[in-house]
């Protein structure tokens, strides 16, 4: 693990099999060096609730918490950003 990413805030991707939105966004991370944990809310049904708290009642994915900030859909630069800060 290199000093950036022990450093990071720790990035808790929400996602479920075959969404073509999170594997774009974790492979993006990976690039940037984001390291992160993945749940799957079709596995957590309270990951699956957290979820559609944050999103308008859907179990929209990718949504990431990162930096105490819930971003549904969110760009890789911006969760980079939080998980540099």
């Amino acid at each position: 693990m290199s000093d950036a990413e022990a450093a990071q805030t720790p990035v808790v991707i929400y996602t479920r099999p075959g969404c073509p939105y999170s594997f774009l966004l974790r492979r993006n991370l990976r690039r940037r060096g984001v390291s992160f944990t993945q749940v799957d809310i079709w596995q957590d049904s309270e990951a699956a609730a957290a979820v559609r708290a944050v999103a308008d009642g859907n179990e929209t994915v990718p949504t990431v918490h990162v930096a105490g900030q819930w971003l549904v859909n969110p760009k890789p630069a911006q969760v980079e950003r939080l998980a540099r800060e």
